[in-house]
Parts: structure tokens; sequence; C-alpha cells
């Protein structure tokens, strides 16, 4: 087993279906994943994640670095073990949470200083911080420590995070040390097309004078800072332009994205990789994914309906509960409600992206988008 390969199995037009190795084994793209933030994905037993075929599993590093904190993992034996997942598993840096904390964030070319959400310590991290700190939780794909700029911003501000990003992506490469783990650098440039460009060509630059010192090169890239804020249709002015100018031999992760219609258009142009914490927490509010569009299980017109949630589907939840019991459930507050739309959700956002990979494989990924998108679900997503 080499780690990281990253094979190309087929293409369609600029979608890809890959197959990706990992210390704790393959996946294969498209691909969505679930997020388990604090070491779990709210609500599922980590054994049903296995069972709903999902590939790799998010937890995040600015949050378990405070609760249980860095030490506990790593006196578990690593983030695998702690939460008793035994597939691939990916952390991103905290550079999100930590960006989303605006009021009390500062910035320095050392790294950021930010307030803790817990108990309102002082935190610094530099990117030798964030790495130390990835690499003690142990998943088999780490991201480096970047800057997301919000949306609207001035372009000078996008400017100066692209900045900050490039320059902590040499840092974390360079502090990088564990040769079982993966590490994704991060295209940030907001909604501008010229820095997303600039923030790949000093990425690029950065691995290969890497590379000439006789060091490692990224391992994929994340495409970070999208979904912050703006239409998705301002997203997909550029989007295909980015990931077009990524390298073609490794995956490229589009970062906080789990709206169906959007994943399978991300395909299109050249996506690999997804994640969002969209199919849970929607499902927590009540809120069902289906064939036929958002469902709000609330609504009192599933009271007396005792069909399947999404005829279409073939998950745990649609295969044994009804719509009206689903709705009382949801009504009632009751946590099996939210534990349900949970699978079921999850299921949906993995079935689609499986059913992707079997059309880049056919070669009949463009049938495939036209046949969503002409379906009544793609325009409530």
């Amino acid at each position: 087993m080499t780690l990281f390969a990253c094979t190309t199995d087929a293409t369609c037009g600029s979608a890809r279906a890959l197959t990706y190795t990992t210390a704790h084994g393959d996946f294969r793209t498209p691909m969505f994943m679930p997020v388990g933030t604090l070491a779990t994905v709210k609500g599922l037993m980590p054994s049903t994640l296995t069972d709903l075929g999902a590939q790799v599993v998010l937890a995040n590093t600015y949050h378990l670095s405070m609760r249980p904190g860095i030490e506990v993992i790593q006196e578990a034996g690593g983030i695998h073990r702690f939460m008793n997942y035994p597939g691939p598993m990916l952390t991103d840096s905290g550079g999100f949470q930590v960006f989303s904390l605006a009021d009390t964030v500062k910035l320095s070319d050392d790294g950021v200083s930010f307030k803790s959400i817990y108990d309102g310590s002082n935190i610094h991290w530099t990117p030798e911080d964030n790495m130390r700190i990835q690499e003690a939780i142990g998943a088999d794909i780490i991201m480096q420590l970047d800057q997301c700029a919000p949306y609207p911003a001035e372009k000078s501000f996008v400017e100066k995070a692209v900045d900050y990003s490039s320059a902590w992506a040499k840092r974390c490469l360079a502090a990088h040390t564990r040769a079982d783990q993966a590490l994704f650098g991060i295209v940030q440039g907001g909604m501008h097309l010229d820095l997303r460009l600039e923030s790949i060509r000093r990425l690029r630059e950065i691995e290969e004078d890497s590379m000439a010192a006789g060091e490692r090169r990224f391992d994929g890239f994340g495409i970070g800072g999208y979904s912050v804020g703006e239409d998705h249709e301002v997203m997909f002015e550029t989007l295909g332009d980015v990931a077009q100018a990524l390298p073609e031999d490794r995956p490229r992760y589009l970062m906080g994205v789990g709206n169906p219609t959007t994943l399978v258009r991300a395909v299109a142009v050249g996506v690999d990789m997804f994640d969002c914490v969209l199919p849970t927490r929607t499902a927590r509010m009540g809120t069902a994914f289906s064939s036929t569009g958002r469902m709000n299980m609330r609504n009192a017109k599933f009271t007396h309906d005792f069909t399947p949630l999404d005829h279409a589907c073939t998950c745990y939840t649609c295969t044994n509960f009804t719509r009206a019991y689903l709705r009382h459930l949801v009504k009632q507050d009751e946590m099996l409600g939210g534990i349900l739309l949970s699978i079921h959700n999850i299921h949906f956002l993995l079935d689609l992206m499986r059913r992707a990979r079997e059309a880049v494989i056919a070669g009949e990924y463009d049938a495939f988008v036209a046949e969503w998108m002409a379906s009544s679900a793609a325009n409530d997503y």
C-alpha cells in the first residue's frame, strides 16, 4: 500500500472518479464526508456511519484542542481509537472557526491570536502549533492553517488573507512530520479569480521549493472561502477555473458545502470531495432531504401520511418508518426524530455521490447532471 497514492479511475468532461489511499483504507470520489466536529457525528453511532457507507469522517481541530484537549486524545491512542471509528478521518485546521470569532481575532505574520469560546482564555497559534496539534490528534488527512475571508469583503482584505494563508502554508509544509498523515494546502482568494489563481501559484511554488530540497509536497488541495454567505451562483463564476488550475494528480476538496445541487454541479467542474454539517443540522431541525426536495416534517400534512419518507430511498429510516411517525417524533422533540432524519440525510448525500461516481465511470455524467437539474428537487436546495 502506497500512502496517498491517487488513481484516476475515470473522467467524464471535467468530472473525475478517483481512488485515494490512506493509512486507514482507500476512499473513492466523488465523495461527501459527514462532519463530526467534537469526535462525533451528532446522534449517530460510528458503526452507523460505516453501515451508511461513509468513507471519511471529519473532526475539528479548534474544538478538540479545547475539549477534551490533545493530551486526552493522545492518551487514548489518537482520534480513531478515541471515538472508535476505524475508517479514514480528516481534521480541518480550525481556521474557519477561529476567523468566525472576528471580534477577538488578531492576525500577524507569526500566526493568529484569539479567545477560547469555552473559557475566554487567550490563545495564540502559529502554523507550527497547528501542525503539532493536528499531528497529535492523528487524522489521516490534515489541513494547513489558513485565513478564511468573509463575504462580502474588500479586495484588499482578501489579498491579505491570501498573503497570510500562503505564508502559513509554507510553514505548515515545513513543520509537518508524520509520514502516515496527508497534508492538504488550501486555496483562498474570495470571489476574485485573479487572487484564487495567485493563491494556487504560490502553493505550487511552495511545494516545488520543498521538493527541490528533498522534502514533501502537498498531498491534496482544499478550496476554502466559498459558501461564506455568497449566492452559489457567485461561487460558480470562479469555481470551475479554480478547480482546473489545481494539479490533476491529487484530490480537490471544496470545503464546507453540502447542498445537493451544488455537489452535483461542483463535480461537473472537477471537484472531488465535500463536507458540511448541513445534513445533520437540518435533520435536528426537522428537515429531510428527498428526491422531490426538502421536506419540513413539522407540517400538518404528514400527520396521517403512512408512506415512507422518500419512496426512492433505501436507507434504514425510509424502509422502517412512516412520515406520520417521523412527524410525531419531530413535533414532540424526541431525539429519535433527529437521529432518524440524520441517518436519512447523510445517506441521501452519500448515495448521491455514489451515483455520481457511477455516472462518471459510465461516461454519462452530463446526462446525470441534466437529469438532476430537471428534477423537482434541483431548485429546492
